[in-house]
Formats: C-alpha cells, structure tokens, sequence
C-alpha cells in the first residue's frame, strides 16, 4: 500500500537552462518527507527523461544519470512508504495519451480513492499500481480531452477530489502546481533568476539561492508556461483551512516557513509552552535529535535549566517515525542514538521529544538514557496525546496501536520507563500562533476537517 508523506518540486527555466541540478539539490533538503524512494522527470520540448528507483537521493541519482536529464521544465519527488516490488508506484509518473505526455508528482491521499478509481475502472482504465497519483492522472488525461487546456482539466479534477493533496503536473509545455482547498499540505512558489521553482518546504529554495515568493494558497492552481505565470483562484475560500499541524511538530525542517509561519520559531515557543504546563525539577534539558532539538531548547530558556546535547546522533540512519515495522524501527533506534554520558551521568534529565505514538521509541530512548548513567528521565511530548489514525496521507498507525489509546497517561509513563511524563495540551498551539481555525489537529482531536470522512 502506497502511503504519502513526500515532498515534491517542480521547476521551469524561462532561459531554456537544465533544471536537473536545481531538482536534484532540492531534493536532497526535501530528503526528510520520504527515505524510500525518489524521482526527477525533465522535458526538452522534444522528449522525457527519466531516473527514478527505490533508496535516498545520493544513491539513485549519480554524475552520469544527472546529465541525461535534459530539459527546460522538470518535476521531482522523494517517497517514504511504497512497499511494492517494483518501481511502478515510484513517482514521479508518467503517461502518454492522446494529449501528448503528462508527469505528475504528488504529497497526499485521496479519502474517495476508491471511489474514484472504481469509476475509471468501469469506464476501462488500466492501473499499473496503488498509487494515489497514478489515479489522479488518469482522471485528469480523462478530464484533458474534454477541455481546452492542461490547467482547466487538472482544475476540474482538483473539484473531485476529496482529502490532502499538493500535485505539481508537467504537461508537454507547462508546468502546474494544485493545493487541496484546505491546505493540508505545504506547497510555495520561489523564483531565481528567471526560473521558477515549486517546493514542498522554502528550505528547498535556500538551498539553490531561489526567494520564495508565496505559499500555494488552499484550493489554488497556479500554471507557468511560456506566456509567464498565472494565478487561479477558482477553488481558494471555498471552505476553513486546514494545514497539517503536525508540520510543525514533526515533519518539516526547523529551517522552512509553513503558510508564513517560521517552523523554528514555532517549536522554540511550544518548547516553552510546554514547560509552563509541565514544569519539573531537574539539571539538564535533552532533546531528541533532531525534531526535539528546539523543543528542548524552548523548554531550557522558559525554565533555566541547562540545555545539553546528552544523545550523540548518526547522521547516516534515517528517521525511525517513517519506518515500515517495529522491528526495523527498534533497530534503527538502536543505531541512530548514542547516550553522551559526560553529560548526563548523575543527572536527572528531562527528555523532550516531539511525540509518543506507539510508544517503542520512547521507551528505547529513555533506556538509553539511564544506562547512559541518568538518575532520573522525566518525559515532555511536545504535542498532545496521539488518538487517531490520520488519513490525509500521515503515517499514523491504525488507533489501537496508538500508545494513548491503549493507555492512560500514567500507563504510558510506566510502560516507557519514564520517572514523570508530561504533555502539551492542545490549547498550548493557539497561544503560539498556530490558531485551531486554520489547522487540522485531527490525529489528536477526532475532528476531521473532510466531512465525508
């Protein structure tokens, strides 16, 4: 089964330059949203060019593939969760029908997936995988032919499709970029030059010295092509926003502005936010590297204790939220965090982290910790309780695997081996400018933005 927590990127050079290089080092900073796989399609007006293959950036792009990726306009991608046995669901996809080729990139899941795809089943459509994406395209080389242009098909698909979804599309000479009208995931615009760039995250863009120019508004399509670039705002106010706040707990880089919002700043004020709620005494404050790093830092400045670097990190392992089962999951902790026992041995700690969702990390950190010589580990989540499964495309277990479903908070601490534990209430969120009308908090509320779900 296809999952999608990705990152994806576009690009159009309006001097006719390659974009491979661009793609390849945006990326590489959007590594983060998807370890499994990746892909770049590029277009030279007269033909694609294609790599694409399961593993990191560094391992399926090299010297000598990168410079077959000619082209003007490209689309790129990394993927965290395809299990297939084949690079058939490895983005980006592309087609060919009657219209010419179509590329596509996706960040997202469609809640009427099923729906949709049995209809284009029964009108004789041909799947090749489970793929969100591939279902998305079909429907929009559907919707091409009975429209005048790339942009007002993918338009006129977007109105159909319910869930979380940022698309970039490559059309034979145009690039298109589509947000769900809620926002659930990022997607900005950025320009270097006479190029531009779509991109998950701004990181991706600091990276290649582009400016961001604007957030991809929820529900608008924006197309660039040889005219210039042009905004439509059709499917933008239509309803509330509902950006995934977990982008700021977790998924994003502390580096990157979400909607406007600076990722950092936000985890630095939660950070303090959750000392006021759960305060303790203690002698050092350690994050988890790397997502609980500023939350820990927070903490430290709103409560005075010293902050120390008391876990040493593999950088070469990758994030142990994303991986396939428990058992490479434990393994991966096991080797991607060392106790730094200068700093802790004797010490009681507090530990921060940015969530507790099965639970199984936590308990290895804090092992971890006290035979690293701690005396005490007190446990801060820089988020509220885990409650429910998130089905806009975030790799959050079926709800009984959750810790706090199957426990009370104490159970929870018991079950980690934590001497105290403390949470973030969810009203911490709105007093850091992350506001409840324009955020979904689903995985901690029950409350759905999507009301068919």
């Amino acid at each position: 089964m296809l999952h999608e927590e990705c990152g994806v990127m576009g690009a159009y050079d309006f001097d006719g330059g390659n974009v491979a290089i661009d793609l390849y080092h945006g990326l590489y900073t959007l590594q983060h949203r998807g370890q499994e796989s990746c892909g770049i399609v590029t277009n030279d007006y007269v033909s694609l060019h294609t790599v694409k293959g399961k593993g990191l950036v560094n391992e399926v792009f090299t010297k000598d593939n990168l410079g077959t990726l000619t082209g003007k306009i490209g689309v790129g991608h990394v993927l965290y969760g395809y299990t297939g046995d084949d690079n058939d669901g490895v983005q980006p996809i592309v087609s060919r029908y009657c219209k010419g080729s179509m590329t596509i990139a996706m960040n997202g899941m469609i809640t009427n997936y099923s729906e949709l795809r049995s209809e284009l089943e029964h009108r004789g459509a041909i799947f090749q995988s489970s793929s969100h994406a591939e279902m998305v395209m079909n429907m929009i080389a559907v919707a091409r032919t009975q429209t005048h242009s790339a942009e007002e098909a993918v338009m006129t698909v977007a109105k159909r499709l319910k869930g979380a979804f940022s698309i970039i599309v490559m059309s034979p000479k145009k690039l298109i970029a589509v947000r769900d009208p809620y926002g659930f995931k990022p997607l900005s615009l950025g320009k270097r030059g006479n190029t531009y760039f779509f991109a998950s995250e701004t990181a991706a863009f600091d990276v290649i010295h582009a400016q961001t120019l604007c957030d991809v508004r929820p529900g608008e399509t924006i197309k660039i092509d040889d005219n210039g670039v042009t905004h439509y705002d059709d499917g933008v106010g239509k309803v509330r926003p509902a950006q995934c706040i977990f982008e700021f707990v977790y998924f994003a880089r502390p580096d990157s502005f979400i909607d406007g919002n600076s990722v950092y700043q936000a985890r630095i004020n939660i950070g303090k936010e959750l000392y006021k709620a759960c305060p303790v005494d203690a002698d050092v404050v350690v994050g988890v590297p790397s997502s609980g790093l500023h939350f820990a830092l927070g903490y430290a400045y709103e409560s005075g204790i010293q902050y120390a670097e008391g876990l040493v990190k593999n950088s070469y392992v990758g994030r142990t939220f994303i991986k396939g089962t428990d058992e490479i999951r434990r393994e991966a902790v096991s080797i991607k965090l060392n106790a730094l026992r200068g700093a802790i041995e004797g010490k009681d700690v507090v530990l921060v982290d940015d969530s507790i969702v099965r639970g199984t990390t936590s308990a290895n950190l804090i092992k971890l910790i006290k035979d690293g010589g701690a005396r005490k580990v007190h446990m801060r989540i820089a988020s509220p309780p885990f409650m429910y499964s998130c089905p806009y495309g975030s790799d959050i277990p079926d709800r009984q695997q959750l810790a706090a479903v199957r426990m009370d908070i104490d159970g929870i601490r018991k079950s980690i081996g934590a001497d105290s534990l403390g949470y973030l209430p969810m009203s911490a969120f709105e007093r850091v400018g992350l506001k409840p009308d324009r955020y979904c908090d689903a995985c901690f509320t029950g409350n759905y933005p999507d009301l068919l779900l």
